[in-house]
């Protein structure tokens, strides 16, 4: 890495629910060639923030892994702004889960949660409630419920392979809502409205990624009107958004399922995205399902 002479440095802080994959995401970020400090304390993140703005300093990617010590994450929204007052970049990621999925993880790996004086149960509602504050000012969420290991990797690398840009990265999301919303996205749209391929014979063992169910679902008149709209609604939102410095953006469309009509106009709209000049990342939730 090159020597950093002084300047603005670049600091990833991840936090979030405990058992939700902090550690694991500190080890991919590791892997990218970012310096990782876990199980950071809180009082002293801009004493490291000072020695990596040295001169002579080789160190201006750095990862703070915050979230261990219930007591110290008051501290963490100071520290935050603080850091962005010196014109540092700053991103927070946060990760969280579902209730029933942490309890899941702590009883498999027989862990005691970090709060878990009375329970997992109450010690997850306790740390979901002091957290809401950071998670309010997160630039990016993910929701890691239905993410192994390795699916958790792969998003992180989407997300921060190339961490020097500036560029906002845009991930779309086709899902079924019989399975529930995704999460960790910013803008939801519902494409119930249109004919649902499930109901003719021939298409319903397909998917929206074949091309008979993508020409039934994208000839509807409707979805011609839906597509121009949220265009249009992305030519102003994008700029919009990247002007307010937002790292990353979450766009999900749903369907009943998530096989066929999300399918389809996912891939139709991270091409218009395309067009826009982003390379959005497309994900299929409940494609398999």
């Amino acid at each position: 890495m090159a020597v950093h002479n002084g300047g603005v440095a670049e600091y990833l802080i991840i936090t979030g629910l405990s058992g939700a994959g902090r550690s694991q995401a500190g080890a991919t970020l590791e892997d990218l060639g970012w310096f990782v400090i876990d199980n950071m304390p809180t009082a002293l993140i801009t004493k490291v923030a000072e020695l990596v703005l040295a001169p002579g300093t080789a160190t201006d990617r750095v990862t703070f892994v915050v979230g261990r010590d219930a007591e110290q994450l008051g501290d963490l929204v100071a520290a935050i702004g603080q850091l962005r007052s010196n014109e540092a970049k700053v991103t927070v990621l946060f990760l969280e889960a579902t209730d029933e999925v942490l309890i899941r993880r702590f009883e498999g790996t027989r862990r005691r949660h970090p709060m878990g004086r009375r329970g997992v149960t109450e010690a997850i509602a306790s740390e979901r409630r002091r957290l809401e504050p950071i998670r309010e000012l997160a630039d990016i969420v993910i929701d890691t419920s239905e993410l192994n290991v390795n699916q958790l990797r792969e998003r992180l690398i989407e997300l921060f392979t190339e961490a020097t840009s500036n560029t906002m990265r845009i991930s779309v999301v086709s899902f079924g809502f019989k399975h529930g919303l995704p999460l960790d996205v910013d803008n939801v749209f519902d494409v119930r409205f249109l004919p649902n391929p499930h109901w003719v014979e021939s298409l319903r063992p397909l998917t929206g990624l074949d091309a008979p169910v993508r020409e039934y679902v994208l000839g509807q008149p409707a979805a011609k009107e839906f597509l121009t709209r949220v265009d249009d609604l992305l030519t102003f939102l994008l700029p919009e958004y990247v002007r307010e410095g937002k790292a990353y953006l979450g766009v999900a469309v749903g369907c009943t399922g998530g096989r066929h009509r999300s399918v389809a106009l996912v891939e139709e709209l991270a091409d218009r995205i395309r067009g826009h000049g982003f390379e959005p990342t497309v994900h299929h939730r409940d494609v398999s399902r």
